[in-house]
């Protein structure tokens, strides 16, 4: 096929006027035309001008045959839609996607609507009698339930209802389960939403949402809000963190809850409920009187708190003859209404893997060492050399802790691995709850701590690497006790730790900016104190050293020591005459 070539547009015009030109083939890329001379035929093609809208009245003038395989305006026409449809298509489809998730809340036009959960009418499901272990903040909440349902009452007389109710604790101790059981005691739609949702990429995202949920409560007031985890959107402002001014995304959020909360409208009917465990990174202007006016602790429970958790999910539970709730509260000491429902469902797992028909003590007894310690791994098999020292270390803390007060019972040994890093424990259960620790009772914990340590050091002569989770939390303790608790006849009762948290546990405690002279006065106490901790756990089991030897053996055999033979065997343990002294003077 002969090659055509290309040739300026001007020039195929020229040909058309000067009658050169006997057949054209227009389309919209190329025209394509004969042109005749003297002895021959040529064929060119040129790049139509999408001007020349006149060019086939040129061509019919001159007497040119011609043929439009596409018409020319189509191809204007495609062209245009080609250039303009995508862009109207694309607008087009985003506005509808925009009034689709205009009213879900979600999109650009919707991102500024609250995405809070909504209850109608508190039909949350829970009641004051699903919640136990927390009677003195229910009985602080019952009040707000009164006003829901009698407002004329308190009204009559003057009275206010709280705005705000912050609810303050620990993880776990049921602060979610009480704001849902005040909406579904007093009957009254319930919005549930979590601080971190109301905090996005944008700034003023949050205050939107903030603006929106508000008006949505006082359509339905009286009503409940309920904030999670306030702290998300309400840490305290000013701290040095933003320098340009601290206009960031999270203090709008802020300053709009203020506002709704207690601004220059009023907000008639909606009561807030938030719950924190971190109340001391609170803004100040959010928990003052007229925002929060009450604050409830929801604390962890007690043993009757505990006792009372535990009948409620033993309720749901087939439970055997040999069950005593009241016993197991007693040694669940410590442990929030969380922890106890999964300890109650982890010995129901239990006996179901055992095909029992009920759940029994038993089963409740390994469920606690499960939560506690961790899943029974029997596969991890220890040398001879290893699984000797670890016995040795057990016992030593037996033996140690059996002389000490304020820890509780030794009421097992155990040299079978556990969880993630235990392959050993000593299990020792409280005889009651404490709230206080006394100085004797501290150093008797640190020897008790160590004395697995001790042991090993008292027979082999050296030690291993199994002691570093006793070290660590004996250290900790030791460090407490100087720089917190002020138990230094030195240095005195002077707090040299910075703030912790007050509910969440393994926060440190910073040391606050001390001198060089005061640090090392820390750091001289702290060894003296794990020192003299260490040197009396070796001295009791230096002089129980038979008693050491024996029960290790027996330890090695049966793998397990607990009940009357472990207690039996604790009886025969002796103190050391300077015992009682070093416990009060930290002194032998």
């Amino acid at each position: 096929m002969a090659t055509i070539s290309q040739q300026a547009y001007g020039d195929f015009l020229a040909a058309v006027k000067t009658n050169r030109v006997t057949k054209v083939i227009i389309s919209p890329s190329r025209i394509e035309y004969t042109v005749n001379s003297e002895n021959s035929t040529e064929t060119y093609f040129a790049i139509p001008d999408l001007l020349a809208e006149s060019l086939p009245e040129l061509l019919a003038a001159n007497s040119v045959e011609y043929t439009i395989q596409n018409p020319p305006s189509d191809s204007w026409l495609g062209t245009l839609l080609a250039v303009v449809l995508p862009p109207l298509v694309a607008v087009g489809a985003g506005a509808l996607l925009l009034k689709y998730t205009e009213g879900s809340g979600g999109g650009v036009m919707g991102v500024g609507k609250s995405k809070a959960k909504t209850y109608a009418q508190g039909k949350t499901g829970v009641k004051f009698a699903d919640v136990a272990g927390i009677d003195e903040a229910k009985q602080e909440l019952q009040e707000v339930v009164d006003f829901l349902k009698n407002s004329d009452k308190y009204t009559r007389l003057g009275a206010k209802i709280p705005k705000g109710v912050l609810l303050v604790g620990p993880p776990g101790t049921g602060k979610t389960l009480l704001a849902k059981a005040v909406a579904g005691e007093a009957g009254v739609p319930f919005f549930s939403m979590s601080g971190s949702e109301f905090v996005e990429l944008y700034v003023g995202v949050g205050a939107s949402r903030v603006r929106d949920l508000f008006e949505k409560a006082k359509r339905q007031a009286p009503c409940i809000i309920f904030i999670d985890e306030l702290d998300a959107i309400g840490k305290s402002r000013g701290n040095g963190m933003n320098p340009n001014g601290g206009n960031d995304e999270r203090e709008q959020t802020l300053n709009q809850l203020l506002t709704e909360m207690d601004g220059f409208d009023g907000n008639t009917g909606v009561i807030l409920i938030a719950a924190t465990n971190r109340p001391e990174v609170l803004d100040p202007a959010l928990r003052r009187p007229g925002r929060f006016d009450r604050q409830v602790v929801v604390d962890r429970p007690d043993r009757s708190g505990r006792a009372q958790i535990l009948t409620v999910h033993a309720n749901k539970v087939k439970l055997g003859e040999d069950v005593d709730l009241e016993l197991l509260a007693t040694r669940t000491s410590g442990l929030t209404g969380a922890d106890l429902a999964n300890f109650v469902n982890e010995a129901a797992l239990m006996a179901a893997r055992n095909n029992r028909q009920a759940v029994l003590m038993a089963d409740f007894e390994v469920a606690f060492e499960r939560v506690l310690v961790g899943l029974e791994k029997r596969s991890r098999v220890l040398n001879p050399i290893e699984r000797q020292t670890v016995a040795y270390h057990e016992v030593g803390h037996a033996l140690v802790g059996a002389l000490m007060t304020g820890r509780g019972k030794v009421e097992k040994i155990s040299i079978v691995p556990r969880g993630v890093g235990a392959l050993g424990y000593t299990l020792q259960m409280p005889e009651e709850d404490r709230f206080l620790m006394m100085e004797d009772e501290i150093r008797g914990q640190i020897a008790t701590l160590l004395g697995g340590r001790a042991a090993e050091s008292v027979v082999f002569g050296k030690v291993s690497t199994g002691a570093s989770d006793d070290i660590q939390k004996a250290t900790n303790l030791a460090e407490k006790a100087i720089t917190l608790y002020g138990m230094s006849d030195t240095l005195g009762p002077i707090a040299f730790a910075g703030n912790q948290s007050q509910f969440l546990e393994g926060d440190t405690n910073p040391r606050r900016a001390v001198s060089g002279d005061v640090a090392i006065e820390i750091d001289r106490l702290i060894k003296q104190t794990i020192d003299g901790a260490n040197s009396m756990a070796q001295a009791i089991l230096a002089q129980n050293r038979e008693l050491l030897e024996s029960t290790t053996q027996i330890l090695l055999d049966r793998e397990v020591l607990e009940g009357d033979s472990l207690r039996a065997i604790l009886s025969q343990v002796q103190a050391p005459v300077e015992l009682a002294d070093w416990l009060q003077t930290g002194k032998a």
